[in-house]
């Protein structure tokens, strides 16, 4: 990937080229790069005569078996052969068993990459043909790319962008910005802020258009004309779809103080009805950050790699800690306050250390550089809402030294794995390492690691023994990623760590608990169901569980949730009590706690029950007079009243079905109607309610 050179370069090449394709283990894992990928690379071309920038944008397709098709780059870099424009090619490539791979792409000049691959059939990448001080150094992504996207009305909606790169002289610049495109063509509402060489300006765009040059490979072409302090500028840039939300993009002007390569990424804007606003920022977001400055151990400037984490809290108040290296000088800061202030179309100011600019791409995500003389600029990624500890670092990860900011900088990419175990973790892997004085093939790699779940949530502390050793900080993004700075390496660079194709699913987290029924009697019971994010892993998933008050409910200490289920049910026991009771019943798995409350109610009284039933008079004359039954209850009739079903033994005295007593009451009367008798006759009145029978007689005479 790098620009044409010497002869002599082309034949150091091919002497180490064996070396190179020797760590590929002949391609037992080619299946995993399939189909069609967008990439972007950012590096330094070197010779005797110094380095210079060199950068690169394009796609390719992988058949699966390690041949590389339908390729097409754009190169761009200092002095003759650095630019090419739509360059097919062709190539191989080969992935071993532990899914470290190399490819060779057949560019002018040639160019050989070292590549790792992610669980997502992404795969992060170097150029590893560098020797005795000559040649390319750099790193890159390749990602899976949409083809249906290949068409200018794909690109519609609102968009925020990052870039960032270097002069003809090495100076930083880096831009951060945003637009909404039409779908046809054109880019309205653009704002951008650039930080040139130290000096922080706002842009004023009078035209910025798109236009989609190749339907069958996905590249385009991009321009922005603005002007800073009144002094118009123009930027060109070549694009490739990776989908209708991402593109890389890289700058194709002729590399000078005025139009410096700077090359990114553009993104869709995700944007909350009304547009964004302070809330968008609530919660913690990891930042990493490369810039190019003097860091006050020497006259040159030097590499500076800054990661942390940014808290915010919604309403303009952010702190941020972070662990920087400035050419192998280190700084770790806690607890810095500021304020910051976001407006309607992303674009975010923050008062915090030397100050930054950002444009967001959704909430707690964003582009973002400082506004001082260091030019740092990169990312901020939402981090994952838990408790981060060594159990969290666990797996297989892809490893990169991204957008390396000096040709001195020893790029690597490489496949790791992390036990998990604590208090102190342990990583080993594998890694390529490409550097200006030469590849390495195949080193290897092991560190010790501990996570901290305190306020810097998410920090961590890595010892590398292997290699040189030296000392390096974490910040964990989620389970599946973190980032990390070496504080050792006068050449530093932010490494990005990432799931590898091996890696077993993530730990799943705890994301809920219900009851029911929420409400019960007491010593009745209740059902709970914990449920996690994604089926439990092997040997299943142990939730613990607990009641906030066990003399009025019970349950077991912990519920499985059974290898590859997502829940799981328990039983939870309640004791009579005497007046209405609230517990809380908890779970917690993988640092997650989820909570559900209980009301426990008394048990009502029992209903009453039918305590008499009396006649007034017992004795009548059979169809002349009439008798009053009564039915008394042993209590007040509950809610809704009582209904006593009545029945008489013989004909000569008739009673109705039933009788109600209200609601409250404990008795209520009926009529006993008698007809004429021949002889006298005694008849038995019977009153029923709740299991009772009452009886009482009644004589009817002639």
């Amino acid at each position: 990937m790098h620009k044409l050179n010497a002869l002599l370069l082309l034949c150091l090449a091919l002497v180490f080229a064996a070396n190179v394709q020797a760590q590929s283990n002949s391609g037992v894992n080619n299946a995993e790069l399939n189909g069609n990928y967008a990439f972007t690379f950012s590096g330094f071309t070197g010779n005797s005569g110094g380095s210079s920038v060199f950068g690169a944008v394009g796609r390719f397709t992988a058949d699966g078996s390690g041949n590389i098709t339908n390729g097409e780059l754009d190169t761009n870099g200092v002095g003759p052969g650095a630019a090419l424009a739509a360059q097919a090619f062709t190539g191989t490539y080969a992935i071993g068993a532990d899914n470290r791979g190399v490819m060779t792409l057949n560019i002018p000049g040639g160019a050989k990459l070292a590549f790792a691959m992610m669980a997502n059939g992404n795969a992060q990448f170097i150029e590893f043909d560098a020797t005795g001080g000559v040649g390319t150094i750099g790193s890159g992504t390749m990602e899976k790319a949409d083809t249906s996207a290949y068409n200018t009305a794909s690109i519609s909606g609102d968009y925020a962008f990052g870039v960032a790169g270097f002069d003809d002289a090495n100076n930083r610049a880096a831009i951060a910005g945003r637009f909404t495109s039409n779908g046809a063509g054109a880019l309205t509402n653009e704002a951008g802020d650039v930080n040139a060489y130290g000096t922080t300006s706002s842009m004023t765009f009078s035209s910025a258009n798109y236009s989609v040059s190749d339907t069958s490979t996905g590249r385009g072409t991009l321009n922005f004309s603005f002007s800073i302090g009144g002094s118009p500028f123009s930027l060109n840039y070549a694009f490739y779809f990776v989908n209708a939300g991402k593109l890389f993009v890289m700058g194709t002007d002729p590399v000078s103080a005025s139009t410096p390569l700077l090359n990114g990424v553009v993104l869709r804007q995700q944007i909350p009805a009304g547009g964004f606003s302070n809330a968008a920022l609530n919660g913690g977001m990891v930042i990493y950050l490369t810039g190019f400055t003097f860091c006050g151990n020497g006259s040159a400037r030097s590499s500076d790699a800054l990661a942390g984490l940014s808290t915010t809290d919604g309403n303009g108040a952010l702190n941020i800690t972070f662990d920087e290296n400035c050419g192998g000088l280190s700084n770790s800061i806690s607890g810095l306050s500021g304020t910051y202030s976001v407006a309607s179309n992303g674009r975010t100011s923050m008062a915090v250390a030397n100050g930054g600019v950002a444009y967001l791409v959704s909430p707690n995500q964003a582009f973002l550089f400082s506004t001082d003389s260091s030019v740092v600029s990169g990312f901020g990624e939402p981090q994952a809402a838990m408790s981060f500890t060594n159990s969290a670092l666990n797996g297989n990860y892809a490893g990169v030294a991204a957008t390396p900011a000096s040709f001195g900088v020893q790029v690597f990419s490489g496949e790791f794995a992390a036990d998990g175990a604590s208090p102190t973790g342990n990583m080993t892997g594998t890694e390529d390492i490409g550097a200006s004085g030469g590849p390495v093939s195949g080193a290897a790699f092991q560190a010790a690691y501990a996570i901290s779940s305190s306020s810097a949530n998410g920090r961590g502390t890595m010892t590398v023994a292997s290699g040189e050793g030296g000392n390096a900080v974490i910040y964990m993004i989620s389970a599946t990623a973190f980032v990390a700075v070496s504080l050792n390496d006068p050449n530093p660079a932010v490494l990005l760590f990432e799931q590898s194709a091996t890696s077993p699913p993530p730990t799943p987290t705890l994301t809920s608990l219900t009851l029911s029924p929420a409400t019960v009697t007491g010593g009745d019971s209740s059902t709970g169901t914990v449920t996690l994010s994604g089926p439990a892993p092997s040997g299943g998933a142990q939730v613990a569980l607990s009641s906030s008050d066990t003399s009025v409910a019970t349950v077991p200490s912990s519920v499985k949730v059974t290898a590859g289920a997502t829940s799981a049910t328990f039983t939870v026991n309640t004791s009579a009590v005497t007046a209405s009771t609230t517990v809380t019943i908890s779970a917690a798995y993988a640092g997650v706690t989820k909570t559900a409350s209980l009301t426990v109610n008394p048990a009502p009284p029992p209903p009453p029950t039918l305590s008499s039933l009396t006649l007034n008079p017992s004795t009548v004359i059979g169809g002349v007079q009439s008798s009053t039954g009564q039915v008394t209850l042993s209590a007040p009739a509950p809610a809704g009243g009582a209904t006593v079903t009545l029945s008489s033994s013989s004909g000569a005295a008739s009673v109705p079905s039933s009788v109600f007593v209200p609601e409250g009451a404990t008795s209520a009367t009926f009529t006993v109607n008698t007809s004429i008798v021949l002889v006298s006759t005694s008849v038995t009145i019977s009153a029923s309610y709740n299991g009772t029978t009452r009886m009482a007689s009644l004589n009817v005479l002639l």
